[in-house]
C-alpha cells in the first residue's frame, strides 16, 4: 500500500510564530542500501534582525525563493548535523551572500559535495545570531548535533534528537520498526540506536538546558512537530534519561 510520509503543502513557508516559518520538503532516504528509510524532511526559517536564519535546508524551489526572498535577505544557512546538507549547495548557490554554518563533520560526510568555505557550529556563543537565538552543541561519537532556541517566540529548533513519525503515514513495516525504534507518534523520542552514539551525561546536561528554556513549541526534522506544550513534551520525549 502507497503511504504519504510528507506533510503538504510542501515547498512553501508556514507560518508558525512571529517571525518562524517551517517548510515542508520531500521525502529523503538514509541508510544502507537495500535498507534505507524514507524520511519526511523540513526545515525552520526565522527572521532575526540582521536577517533569515535558514536551518536544514529543504529542497528549493523557484517559488519556495521567491517566498523567502519576500519575507527578507537570507543571512545565514545551517546544516545542524553530519546527515543534515543535502540541499546546502542549492541554497549556498541561491543566496551567495549567506554565510554557511556547518556542524561537526558535515564535510567529512559530504565529501564533494559541499566544496566552499564554511564556518563551524562548534561552541555556545559568538555567533552573530546570539541575541535573539541560543546555540547548544550537543557532541556524539557519531555525530554531534547543534540545536537551537529562538527566545522571542520560545521555539526550539531540534533536528533528529527528537522523531515522531505518525502510524497513519507509514506502511506496516514503517511502523513496526519506528516502534521498536521509539519515534512513533505520540510518543516520539530520540531513536534509539541514536542513543548508545551519545555519552548520558551530556545528554542529560543538554536536554536540562532546553528545559530550563520552557519552549512553547519543537519544530523536528523529521515526522509530526509539537505545536504546544513544549517544554512537558521535552521532559516526556526524555524521561528515559532524566528519570
Amino acid at each position: 500500500m502507497a503511504t504519504d510520509l510528507t506533510y503538504p503543502p510542501l515547498d512553501c513557508l508556514k507560518p508558525i510564530a512571529e517571525a518562524v516559518w517551517i517548510v515542508d520538503g520531500p521525502v529523503i532516504r538514509f541508510g544502507p542500501k537495500p535498507f534505507a528509510m524514507p524520511f519526511p524532511t523540513r526545515m525552520t526559517v526565522l527572521r532575526l534582525a540582521e536577517g533569515l536564519f535558514v536551518h536544514s535546508p529543504t529542497r528549493l524551489t523557484a517559488e519556495l525563493k521567491a517566498q523567502v526572498d519576500r519575507i527578507g535577505a537570507v543571512r545565514w544557512i545551517v546544516g545542524p548535523n553530519r546527515i543534515h546538507y543535502w540541499w546546502i549547495p542549492d541554497w549556498h548557490a541561491a543566496f551567495p551572500a549567506a554565510e554557511v554554518y556547518l556542524a561537526p563533520r558535515i564535510k567529512e560526510q559530504a565529501g564533494e559535495r559541499i566544496d566552499f568555505s564554511c564556518r563551524l557550529l562548534e561552541r555556545r556563543d559568538g555567533y552573530p545570531w546570539d541575541r535573539e537565538v541560543r546555540t547548544l552543541t550537543v557532541a556524539g561519537r557519531y555525530m554531534t548535533e547543534v540545536e537551537f532556541f529562538h527566545r522571542n517566540s520560545r521555539t526550539l529548533i531540534l533536528t533528529d534528537l527528537i522523531e515522531s513519525f505518525e502510524p497513519a503515514k507509514l506502511s506496516f513495516f514503517m511502523r513496526l520498526m519506528t516502534r521498536l525504534g521509539h519515534v512513533q507518534h505520540p510518543d516520539g523520542q530520540m531513536p534509539r540506536d541514536m542513543r548508545l552514539t551519545f555519552d548520558r551525561s551530556v545528554l542529560k546536561m543538554a536536554v536540562e538546558q532546553m528545559l530550563a528554556w520552557q519552549p512553547e513549541r519543537i519544530v523536528i526534522a523529521h515526522g509530526r512537530w509539537l505545536e504546544r506544550d513544549g517544554t512537558a513534551e521535552l521532559r516526556r520525549a526524555f524521561r528515559w534519561l532524566l528519570d
